[in-house]
C-alpha cells in the first residue's frame, strides 16, 4: 500500500464572477502545483468549498485532477459526510474516478460516540477499497478523536493515516507514538499529516510525515521546500522557512478558510475568484493586512517561484 508523505495541497475551487466553477482555472492550478514540485493534491476538501458544490461539479473537478496528474503525483479525494451511507457513496465514487486515496472527516454535527466513529470508518474502509486518511478537526465537526481512539482506528485495514487538525501538539505527539508501534508490527505504517500550516515544522520534529496545506495553494514550492528540509533533518533550514512564511500562514486564516487564500490567489494572478455563500468576501481591513504580508513576500509583484 502507498505511503502518503510530504507536502499536499488542499485545493481551492476557483470560481467565476457569476459564481460558477472555473474548470479551466482549476486545471491551471493543478498544473501549477505540479510544476512547483508539490507531492500530492487534495481536491474536494473543506478548502475546496465542497459543502456548497453540487455532486456533478465535484465529479468534474475530481476527473480533471486525476486526468492532469496522470499518476505522477497522488490524488487524495475528499469523501466525507456526516452520513455513513453518503460517505461510502463518495468513497466509491473516488475509486471509480481514479483517485489514489480518500480523506474522510469525522462525522460532523451528529457528534458520534466512540463505537459510532469506529463503525463509520470501518464502513468506508471496506466499501471503497481505497486507502483512507482520517480528517480529525474538532473545530469544524464538534468531535475530537483522542489518541486512544485513533490507535484503535489505525488498526482497521485500509485506514492508513490521519490529517491531524486538533491544534494540540501533545495530542499529535501521542498519536505518532501510539500508532507507530502497532502498525510497524503488522508490517505497515500510519501516516500523520498536519492539518495546520503553522504546525508543520513542530509536527515533523515530533516524527510526523508532512502537511495537507492551505497556503500551498499560493506558494506550493516554498511549502514543499519546508517539508523537504524537515524530512532530510535540516531543521535549521526548516526553521528559516517556517519563520519566513509564518506571517502569511497566520494571515491566511484571519477569516474563515478559504476566504483569505482565494483573495490572495486572485491578487497574485492565479485562478481564485469569489467564495460561495454562506461565505462572504474578505473584510476591507483584513484585505489591507493580507496584502501587506503578500507584498513582504514579493507577491503579487514578483514570481510565485521558490525564494
Amino acid at each position: 500500500m502507498k505511503v502518503f508523505r510530504g507536502a499536499y495541497t488542499a485545493l481551492i475551487t476557483p470560481m467565476l464572477e457569476n459564481g460558477e466553477v472555473d474548470y479551466d482555472g482549476f486545471r491551471e492550478l493543478v498544473r501549477f502545483q505540479m510544476q512547483e514540485g508539490i507531492d500530492g493534491l487534495l481536491p474536494l476538501g473543506t478548502t475546496g468549498e465542497t459543502p456548497t458544490l453540487e455532486e456533478e461539479e465535484e465529479e468534474k473537478l475530481l476527473k480533471i485532477a486525476v486526468e492532469e496528474a496522470r499518476g505522477r503525483i497522488p490524488i487524495i479525494a475528499g469523501a466525507g459526510s456526516n452520513s455513513t451511507k453518503y460517505a461510502v457513496k463518495y468513497v466509491k465514487r473516488a475509486r471509480d474516478l481514479g483517485a489514489d486515496a480518500v480523506l474522510v472527516v469525522t462525522p460532523y454535527y451528529n457528534k458520534p460516540n466512540d463505537s459510532g466513529i469506529l463503525r463509520h470508518f470501518e464502513a468506508v474502509a471496506v466499501a471503497g477499497e481505497l486507502p483512507v486518511i482520517i480528517y480529525n478537526i474538532a473545530s469544524r465537526t464538534g468531535r475530537n478523536i483522542p489518541p486512544a481512539l485513533m490507535k484503535e482506528l489505525s488498526r482497521i485495514p485500509g485506514i492508513i493515516g490521519v490529517k491531524e487538525a486538533s491544534g494540540d501538539l501533545a495530542q499529535m505527539g501521542d498519536i505518532i507514538r501510539d500508532t507507530a508501534g502497532p502498525r510497524k508490527a503488522e508490517g505497515g505504517t500510519f501516516t500523520v499529516l498536519s492539518g495546520d500550516d503553522a504546525l508543520t515544522l513542530p509536527l515533523m520534529a515530533l516524527g510526523g510525515d508532512g502537511i495537507i496545506s492551505v497556503v500551498s495553494n499560493l506558494i506550493p514550492g516554498r511549502i514543499a521546500a519546508l517539508v523537504k528540509a524537515c524530512q532530510t533533518g535540516d531543521f535549521a533550514e526548516g526553521r528559516r522557512l517556517h519563520y519566513r512564511l509564518l506571517p502569511l500562514i497566520k494571515t491566511a486564516f484571519i477569516e474563515t478558510n478559504p476566504i483569505p487564500i482565494k483573495a490572495a490567489m486572485t491578487w497574485a494572478g492565479l485562478p481564485g475568484g469569489p467564495v460561495r455563500l454562506p461565505l462572504g468576501p474578505l473584510a476591507p481591513e483584513n484585505e489591507k493586512r493580507l496584502y501587506a504580508v503578500l507584498e513582504d513576500l514579493g507577491i503579487p509583484k514578483d514570481s510565485l517561484r521558490q525564494k
